[in-house]
């Protein structure tokens, strides 16, 4: 295994009777586009809070940078940088002063200070807006000022808690743009949370996919994908929906079926979808349940992630 600059261990946050995070195995290579995935209070701004040193763990051990969690925090804080989930800004600075403040914090000398702001400013192209007061920022340039202000003390990891909920495409295209490119020169490692299956699935190398403070999948997306079966195809129907599902994941070429929250759909996952369609039909009708509505598709991030974690709803 490469060498990783994350490695967690068992790792457990309890508040009081709820458990945010029961067990978290977590091994990110150094160099990694790393993406954690899973719905609302699934845990993973949780972890993220635990592996940037902002809360401790309840149980469990890992070293960040190559640095214990807890018996040398000082030493894993010098050497990440974060931005989070809600936008953290003071409205009365410009970004400008944001940037050096934050520089200060770390104590970094005068002249190392504004050669950062001035590469930093240029690769998130906030030139002619780093002098303004932040309150007349965008929401895309707020974001891209905190990507600047994550990135100041030049990081070997960088955690993002959903670097780009809330952007319009342009934005968060241009965001990826950015992560992508220090990703490729630098060799900066990433850890991002985010519930937008595309983003994971253009940026990240491996995701690993959280609900109810678990691991419950890891790995490439295009071998996450694979798992399902080549092929998707969904039906709408009347019937039985339960009764059609069951008899239909007992032929040889399906490989998975799930039903939607209210089992108004049923997805067939098979080896070939334009060559199973008709069984698939043959079948409904051999079982009771008449077909309104068939399509086939290719298997996408947003399938393992449903298959995963269920479609209801999460508050």
């Amino acid at each position: 295994m490469a060498e990783l600059a994350i490695e967690a261990q068992g790792l457990v946050k309890r508040y009081g009777d709820l458990t945010a995070v029961a067990g978290i195995d977590l091994h990110v290579p150094a160099g990694a586009i790393y993406a954690l995935l899973g719905p609302n209070g699934a845990g993973k701004t949780t972890i993220m809070s635990m592996l940037t040193t902002l809360t401790p763990p309840t149980a469990g051990t890992a070293r960040v940078a190559g640095y214990d969690l807890l018996r040398e925090a000082d030493q894993v804080r010098a050497r990440i940088g974060v931005t989070f989930q809600e936008i953290v800004l003071d409205q009365d600075l410009t970004g400008r002063q944001i940037l050096d403040i934050h520089g200060r914090l770390y104590r970094q000398p005068t002249d190392l200070r504004r050669r950062r702001i001035g590469e930093l400013v240029d690769l998130v192209q906030l030139n002619e807006a780093i002098d303004r007061r932040t309150r007349t920022y965008s929401g895309g340039m707020k974001r891209r000022l905190e990507l600047a202000r994550g990135l100041m003390t030049d990081p070997t990891i960088l955690f993002l808690d959903e670097p780009t909920q809330g952007l319009d495409p342009q934005n968060r295209v241009g965001i990826w743009d950015y992560i992508r490119m220090l990703n490729n020169r630098g060799g900066l490692t990433v850890l991002l949370t985010t519930h937008y299956m595309d983003e994971a699935e253009a940026l990240a190398k491996r995701v690993g996919i959280v609900d109810h403070g678990s691991l419950v999948a890891e790995g490439a997306p295009e071998t996450l994908v694979a798992q399902l079966g080549a092929d998707v195809i969904r039906v709408r129907g009347q019937g039985d929906p339960a009764h059609f599902a069951a008899q239909i994941g007992r032929l040889p070429f399906v490989t998975q079926v799930d039903t939607d929250a209210d089992n108004a759909m049923v997805q067939i996952y098979v080896d070939s979808g334009s060559r199973r369609l008709a069984e698939v039909v043959s079948a409904a009708s051999g079982n009771g349940y008449r077909v309104d509505d068939i399509t086939v598709a290719r298997p996408s991030l947003g399938d393992v992630f449903l298959h995963h974690t269920g479609r209801a709803l999460r508050d």
